[in-house]
């Protein structure tokens, strides 16, 4: 797990290099990622070419240095291939010669031996950049889910790159300005959707796509994707739990290679647990397990992780807290993060992340599972569409619907509504105007929030969700909308919201965090399961949950799903009111012109009074402004 930055002149001819100063440019987007990369830093300058790296060791801790060179190509590499000792074999039988034991190494020499084609081969979670000096080319690459990130922009004779956002901020002639796309998407999803960032004219490489920089123009591909469910399967449950168990625990296994200690984020949930159990069977020690707890009841979750811990006798670390804790620290993080997001959950994350720094180097966690095993309530209200929709008129619009519009809001982690809104909302359109009309009745009404947008048409719902809408319909007939939900929430929420919080967390102290479930054998055998396997009526996580029922104690198996309720209404109206008032005060509104400070002001005050629940919009805004000025902008 490092950092990585870059420069390459557009114009990479055979006799143009870049000026001595373009090191020191790199070195100091470098710097802002120390913390990405605190065992090493390396430079190296080839030509037209610039590519640094911040070293965070976990294997071959004496070699693997970075950049690594061959003679002919440089590499500067984020991440760990799972697979390399295999790839090792392989490219040794075909005549290479290793000088450290390395993946970083391996991967130098898979493009050298298969150049793009290299990525089909690799497992693990990466991004990198690879100057290949005879070809005048940069080839760059993020892994399949996205675990990874990358950043990349133009200027008009460079092209930059970097793993954190605002180490771009440290290239003179690459002037950042904020994107008129980025705020409405970020009102309407907490964050900024992949590709684009808040930033204009800078993004963010898609999952299991490739890059290349050629002739003075970047080009991207896609180099892989996730298989859509086969409704046909014709193995019996038996054997799909066999395999699974068989997948699972390789993923597990993959994830153990380190030459440093490692651990688990253990939550006391379906899917740490199913990580942990797997662990201490493939180990000859205990397993280091982590976990936070609070001293309020009603968010303390911490007595089903010590279940666990002593199921598997783990060597168990937790930390009690109070709830807020996290809100004093939540100010500041929002600040540190190098992209604006609006999930508080990032508070408990960023303290588990810290418990688990001070003993090992490595986590793994449950990341994935929820997505890709049906583990919303939205899953279960696609579901519900598709019986729904067959259903007499009568029956949907006399009874269903009006019964339905009386559910209430609920203030915890389950909200009916939500299940509820995604199919009720235009129940009678076509599948994909339902998800648009659904995400719409959720968004606070931004044409009156948001003051000065060149184009309104940005703040119209067909707009403002293009890239859900794009994902939900990137599988073609037969797939059904519970079928494309799977691919939406892996191709959104995970992306951008999951996976984003966990690295930035994790990074922030130094700590490599591990996904076994997006392991590719592993994922791409979930993603052909029939629907009715990862959700059977209101059971999510069916056969996930009965292939591992040996395994699990049975008060994991039967609990259900919550998390850390963040309690967010009550921090606004309480512990964070201040911060609040003073970030969307009226007169500092005016002075930046992005909102509406009569509108902001309506909504503060409905909220504070008990009239609405309104934290949504309101953290959001909160977070924005926050985001803002950590970057010295607000």
């Amino acid at each position: 797990m490092c950092g990585i930055a870059g420069l390459v002149l557009l114009r990479a001819g055979d006799n143009v290099s870049l000026p001595e100063d373009a090191a020191a440019h790199v070195r100091a987007m470098l710097d802002v990622m120390a913390h990405r990369g605190p065992d090493g830093e390396g430079v190296r300058l080839d030509g037209p070419a610039c590519l640094g790296h911040r070293r965070l060791s976990i294997i071959d801790l004496e070699g693997g240095a970075q950049p690594m060179c061959d003679g002919r190509r440089v590499l500067t590499f984020n991440g760990e291939i799972y697979n390399y000792r295999e790839l090792r074999s392989r490219l040794e039988q075909d005549g290479f010669r290793f000088q450290t034991s390395s993946d970083t190494e391996v991967l130098l020499a898979a493009y050298a031996r298969w150049e793009t084609d290299c990525l089909s081969r690799l497992d693990g979670m990466f991004s990198f950049a690879l100057w290949d000096a005879p070809r005048r080319r940069l080839f760059c690459a993020r892994d399949r889910f996205g675990k990874k990130p990358f950043f990349y922009a133009r200027t008009r004779d460079l092209f930059v790159f970097a793993s954190e956002l605002h180490a771009l901020a440290h290239v003179p002639s690459l002037q950042l300005r904020l994107s008129p796309r980025a705020l409405p998407r970020f009102m309407a999803y907490d964050y900024v959707p992949t590709p684009e960032t808040p930033y204009a004219d800078v993004f963010s490489l898609s999952p299991a796509h490739w890059l290349l920089l050629e002739n003075g123009e970047p080009k991207t591909g896609r180099y892989w994707d996730l298989p859509m469910p086969d409704e046909e399967e014709r193995r019996s449950e038996d054997e799909l739990r066999e395999t699974l168990r068989s997948l699972m625990h390789a993923a597990v296994r993959r994830r153990m290679i380190s030459d440093v200690p490692l651990g688990v984020f253990l939550s006391g949930g379906i899917d740490s647990s199913i990580v942990a159990g797997c662990m201490a069977r493939h180990s000859d020690r205990p397993v280091k397990t982590f976990s936070i707890g609070f001293r309020e009841a009603s968010y303390d979750e911490s007595r089903f992780a010590r279940l666990v811990a002593r199921r598997f006798g783990t060597e168990h670390h937790e930390e009690i807290l109070a709830a807020e804790d996290c809100a004093d620290i939540l100010p500041d993080l929002v600040k540190r993060m190098d992209v604006p997001l609006a999930d508080p959950s990032t508070a408990p994350t960023w303290l588990l992340a810290r418990l688990a720094r001070r003993h090992v180097t490595v986590a793994l966690g449950g990341d994935g599972a929820d997505e890709l095993w049906a583990g919303y309530e939205h899953y279960i209200g696609f579901d519900l569409a598709e019986r729904y929709n067959r259903l007499p008129v009568w029956l949907r619009r006399g009874v269903i619907e009006p019964l339905c519009r009386r559910l209430p809001a609920s203030a915890g982690y389950i909200n009916p509504r939500l299940a509820v809104q995604t199919f009720l909302h235009g129940a009678h359109s076509p599948a994909w105007q339902r998800v648009q009309t659904m995400l719409a009745s959720l968004t606070p009404d931004l044409q009156a929030l948001i003051l000065a947008r060149p184009d309104r048409a940005l703040l119209q719902p067909e707009r403002l969700f293009e890239p859900t809408l794009q994902s939900f319909n990137h599988w073609p007939a037969p797939a059904t909308p519970l079928a494309r939900a799977f691919y939406v929430y892996a191709r959104g929420f995970m992306l951008d919201d999951i996976l984003v919080k966990v690295d930035r967390c994790a990074m922030l102290h130094s700590l490599e965090a591990r996904a076994p479930f997006l392991d590719t054998a592993l994922a791409e055998f979930t993603a052909r399961l029939p629907v009715r396997a990862r959700l059977r009526g209101f059971r999510r996580k069916y056969l996930l949950k009965e292939a591992f029922a040996d395994m699990l104690p049975p008060e994991i198996l039967r609990r259900g799903k919550r998390g850390f309720q963040i309690p967010v209404a009550a921090w606004l109206r309480g512990r964070l009111r201040p911060l609040m008032e003073d970030m969307l005060a009226a007169d500092r509104l005016q002075r930046q012109g992005i909102f509406n400070p009569r509108a902001v002001q309506t909504l503060m005050r409905r909220h504070l009074s008990g009239a609405a629940d309104l934290r949504r919009p309101l953290w959001n805004l909160l977070v924005w402004q926050l985001w803002l000025q950590g970057k010295g902008i607000g």
